[in-house]
This record gives C-alpha cells, sequence and structure tokens, in this order.
C-alpha cells in the first residue's frame, strides 16, 4: 500500500505541472493567438482616432444631448455597484428587477412619458421598447434601427442639419443579422455620435 510520503510528491508535482499548463502557457497561448489574429478585438474594441480614445465599441456609454444619438437606459448610480470598502466595481450595470413587477412596470412608464416628451412629433408612435428598457448587462452599445430610426426628427432639429443626413449616418453603421440569421439588425450608438461629430468617417 502506498505510503502518504509516496503520494504527496507525486501529487505536489501534478499539481505545479498543471499550475504551468493551465496557469502559464495556456493563457499566454491564448492572448499571443489574439494578439495577432484579433487585435482590436484583444485590445478592447477601442475606437482611437488620430491619437484619442472615445471608447470601445462594446461598451455603452450614456448620452443625453438632444445633439446625439440615446442608447437604452443604463443605471448609473454608483453606489449600487461598490464594495463594502467603496470602491467602484463597474460604472453601469443591470436594474435586475422583475418583469412581473409594478415597481419595473412603474419605471418603464416613467421613460416612456419622458421619451414622448423629447420627441413631440412621435408622440402618437410606439416608443420601441429598447429605448425604455435596460439591457441585460446594462451596457448594451447597440439599439434596434426602429429606436434610431425614432431619434432622427429631434437630431435633426437640434442640429440644423436634414432628417436624410441623420438617417445615412445610422444607416452606415447599422448592422444586419450575423451571417444573415443570427440576431437583429443593431446601430452602434457611439459609433453613429462619432459620426454625427465629424470625428468618425467611413
Amino acid at each position: 500500500m502506498k505510503t502518504i510520503k509516496s503520494v504527496v510528491p507525486r501529487a505536489f508535482g501534478f499539481f505545479l505541472v498543471l499550475t504551468v499548463i493551465c496557469g502559464v502557457i495556456y493563457p499566454l497561448t491564448v492572448t499571443g493567438i489574439a494578439k495577432v489574429f484579433f487585435q482590436k478585438q484583444a485590445e478592447g474594441s477601442i475606437i482611437e482616432i488620430d491619437g484619442v480614445k472615445y471608447g470601445s465599441e462594446l461598451l455603452a456609454q450614456e448620452f443625453t444631448s438632444d445633439t446625439y444619438l440615446w442608447g437604452r437606459p443604463m443605471i448609473t448610480d454608483i453606489s449600487t455597484y461598490t464594495d463594502d470598502e467603496g470602491n467602484v466595481l463597474m460604472y453601469a450595470g443591470a436594474s435586475n428587477k422583475s418583469p412581473a413587477g409594478e415597481e419595473l412596470e412603474a419605471v418603464i412608464a416613467e421613460r416612456v412619458e419622458r421619451m414622448k416628451a423629447a420627441h413631440p412629433e412621435q408622440a402618437d408612435q410606439p416608443v420601441p421598447s429598447d429605448l425604455v428598457t435596460v439591457s441585460g448587462s446594462g451596457l448594451d452599445p447597440e439599439i434596434s434601427p426602429a429606436a434610431a430610426n425614432y431619434q432622427v426628427q429631434r437630431i435633426s432639429k437640434a442640429r440644423g442639419i436634414p432628417e436624410e443626413e441623420v438617417k445615412a449616418v445610422i444607416g452606415q453603421y447599422t448592422k444586419e443579422r450575423t451571417f444573415g440569421i443570427f440576431g437583429e439588425p443593431r446601430v452602434n450608438v457611439l459609433k453613429v455620435n462619432l459620426a454625427l461629430d465629424g470625428i468618425l468617417k467611413g
């Protein structure tokens, strides 16, 4: 029968081997492959123009000015996302409210009224659901084409440019379904706003 003295060294050696493989070799290999073949994604899909970093195309930013396209609602109460020592864990997140609860229903109703007030020309039209509901992550950087086009008149009026110009920018940064079958068409909010400001071109 094997004694503890003979088993422990082998177990410890096995532990060290797995630590090196899983904790060093594998991460470095995956990171190296990502850096070579998916460099932009590996570095966070940052939109950088003329040396200025404007943010990641994969993380939402909050826009409130009438001159910009608005994204999905964001829960940005920092106190909600801090640890016991007051360290900020993330700048936004999901609401975690029950879809069957009266509290969420009241919040959505308030958002609908606020959205209609900001878009009086579309007061008789239904507000796209993604403009009044928080995404699962709370950081969705994209909205539906319907939600983007709902805001065209407001942006056009605030910027003093033709509606067709705003629609053209939205169309330029609209992605269709992946491979034509997966997901839904979506519009990247940050890219549209950078393009409206003349920062992002093409």
